[in-house]
């Protein structure tokens, strides 16, 4: 990896002895929301890690104790063609599998993890969480539907603990225990401890010969292509015929209810 190359949103070191890179989500005052400079910075990351072949595996977190990722920053101004057949989701192209990197990814996850970042999960490996870790997906309550995200998370999770969390919406929040209980979280340490316990399992995958390690990446991603292709091909019609309106949207954002049920 060049250590001079322009990311900014998005922190990568790469620790040569183990072959284990950390790459960080690193805009920790917005709650690691992704704007449009990470959606490019997060490819191209990716993108390059596909040709550091001192990397064996990666470690994907956030920076700072409150979020892993919040998803879409709500300011970034998405552009969108103007017709009823066309509609771009900038987070589409966010995760490594959609990048073609085929080396295993292991999330840690500290503090929020909602909406989008589903994106990024539904595209790791594994999941390593500490205690303060929630899970959720506000859609609903904003008057949006949860399409893609639901699709990521049927991947994660029971059925019916993925529906509960996506119709929910900002209600209630999925607890770092309840997920570890349904094997969303595969392990679960103490506050601040979920980035070197993945770091740990990242090292022994690392350890173990590169093809044989990518081919069973590969293997298990086979596994479940299918059935997110075609849950992904019904989203764009069923967001177009279920959101309501931007306005609208924002109406229920300003008017949304701090409180929420810790499950």
């Amino acid at each position: 990896m060049d250590p001079g190359a322009p990311v900014t949103a998005v922190r990568v070191g790469v620790d040569k002895d183990t072959g284990v890179a950390v790459v960080t989500l690193d805009r920790p005052d917005r709650l690691n929301s992704v704007d449009l400079a990470m959606v490019r910075e997060l490819r191209d990351v990716w993108r390059r890690l596909r040709f550091d072949d001192s990397v064996r595996a990666v470690v994907l977190t956030g920076a700072g104790e409150r979020a892993f990722c919040t998803g879409i920053d709500r300011d970034a101004v998405v552009p969108q063609p103007d017709s009823p057949y066309m509609a771009d989701d900038p987070l589409l192209g966010i995760g490594p599998k959609s990048n073609d990197l085929w080396k295993p990814v292991v999330a840690a996850v500290r503090g929020m993890a909602c909406g989008g970042a589903f994106y990024l999960l539904g595209e790791c490996d594994f999941l390593v969480a500490d205690t303060t870790a929630t899970f959720f997906d506000p859609h609903t309550t904003y008057g949006m539907v949860s399409a893609y995200e639901s699709v990521l998370m049927a991947q994660l999770m029971p059925h019916g603990e993925a529906a509960r969390t996506a119709l929910m919406g900002t209600a209630e929040r999925l607890s770092a225990r309840r997920a570890h209980t349904i094997g969303l979280v595969t392990e679960l340490t103490e506050p601040g401890g979920a980035l070197a316990a993945a770091t740990a399992a990242a090292g022994v995958i690392a350890g173990c010969p590169t093809e044989a390690v990518q081919g069973t990446v590969r293997a298990l991603w086979a596994a479940k292509q299918a059935s997110l292709a075609q849950g992904f091909a019904q989203a764009p019609h069923l967001i177009a015929l279920g959101n309501l309106p931007p306005g609208g949207q924002a109406e229920l954002f300003r008017a949304r209810q701090r409180e929420y049920r810790l499950r």
